[in-house]
């Protein structure tokens, strides 16, 4: 990929600037402005250069229909405040836009078109709507790793039109990736969680011939702990996973890496329930297993103090309730003290992994925290990205 650091003159260019803007909202209030952070950086670089910035990104799944409930404008005002810039939103019908019509101030610099999925052509990666995208532009640029998973107009069809670079951002965060799947240096361990064990398969798959590690924790280690003969209770569990489990521990043992899962657990009644430690033969039939035990914990940072390079998707427990958030602080205050000291190459990733690291100030003490979704898994799982691929 050609990187937009590498274009010797943007001075008047017109940039069309891909972002993923795509925010949790409650009432036209942003609720988590991590994603807006992030994107920072290549504005104000293509501010520096005296580029005019098209930007292009989505909210929500509108499925082509202009919804009022998520518009760009929250979003807009907020980056006003933080740039402390002037920021002119465009809500005219996009596909009666003219490239004569942007920027009819000279002093304007910066440009948001509404959100792009209100045309349903954008999810179809329509040719004609990627040509006249690419018609209100001089080049292109992608800083939005998290949607790169999305054969969408603005993601891909788009580059066939303008010349095309990688942002700041979407650099970062292939970078990262790459040095824990690929640049490695060991030990290396994968902490993975969430509820699905079968939507991880992917991932775990592809990175057992290359970690010496891989703990699971969250809802997903119930099947594992039911596999090997434990009574859950009443915990969340995936149905007919009895061929997945055989296949992560039969290759596993092929290539010598170890498989880590709960060996106690913290329960309760319910999700509101205060916190009740037991080992795996004492879970009753009304019990909630909710968080890892601290047995488990101190596993894991053993496990995490020997590592070289760590990777990490998914807390450890149902951390929405604080009683039950304390195998996920402990994981993260673990790795934030070897990277404190230089001595692990640390990339967290996921929506409810970034929760837990706000919950305690800790994005920051990671060497990268990726905003994406999708897209972060996708890679994981070893899978060519189409937005990646356009941009190659």
């Amino acid at each position: 990929m050609k990187s937009i650091t590498e274009v010797s003159n943007l001075e008047n260019k017109r940039v069309i600037l891909r972002l993923d803007l795509n925010v949790p909202l409650k009432n036209q209030e942003i609720q988590d402005e991590t994603r807006i952070l992030k994107i920072l950086p290549v504005i104000n670089f293509l501010i520096e250069k005296k580029a005019k910035i098209i930007i292009i990104s989505h909210v929500g799944r509108p499925k082509g229909e202009i919804q009022k409930e998520l518009s760009l404008i929250p979003i807009c005002e907020n980056l006003k405040s933080k740039l402390n810039k002037d920021i002119k939103l465009i809500t005219n019908n996009l596909l009666e836009i003219k490239k004569n019509d942007l920027f009819t101030a000279t002093d304007e610099e910066i440009i948001f078109l509404e959100n792009i999925r209100f045309y349903k052509e954008e999810e179809a990666n329509d040719e004609n709507f990627s040509k006249h995208l690419a018609s209100l532009a001089d080049l292109y640029v992608n800083d939005a790793f998290s949607c790169s998973h999305r054969a969408h107009a603005s993601v891909c069809k788009i580059t066939e039109f303008l010349p095309a670079y990688a942002g700041l951002q979407l650099n970062s965060e292939v970078e990262a990736l790459k040095k824990v799947t690929s640049e490695i240096k060991k030990p290396v361990t994968c902490i993975i969680g969430g509820s699905k064990i079968s939507t991880k398969i992917g991932i775990i798959k592809n990175l057992i011939p290359k970690f010496d590690n891989i703990i699971i924790v969250g809802g997903m280690a119930n099947n594992i702990l039911e596999y090997n003969g434990h009574s859950i209770g009443k915990s969340i569990k995936e149905d007919n996973c009895k061929d997945i489990i055989d296949e992560i521990f039969k290759t596993s043992k092929k290539f010598s890496c170890s498989i880590v899962y709960p060996e106690d657990v913290a329960v309760g009644k319910n999700l509101t329930d205060a916190s009740k430690i037991k080992s795996l033969n004492e879970i009753e039939n009304d019990d909630l297993i909710l968080d890892i035990g601290p047995k488990t914990i101190e596993k894991i940072k053993l496990i995490i103090e020997r590592s070289k390079t760590l990777l990490w998707n998914g807390p450890a427990g149902y951390f929405e309730n604080i009683n039950f958030a304390n195998g996920s602080f402990e994981i993260a205050k673990k790795i934030v003290e070897k990277n404190n000291n230089n001595s692990i190459y640390s990339v967290a990733g996921g929506g409810d992994t970034i929760a837990v690291l706000n919950q305690i100030n800790a994005i920051e003490k990671f060497n990268f925290v990726s905003t994406a979704g999708g897209a972060f898994l996708e890679y994981l799982e070893g899978k060519d990205l189409p937005g990646i691929t356009a941009l190659n």
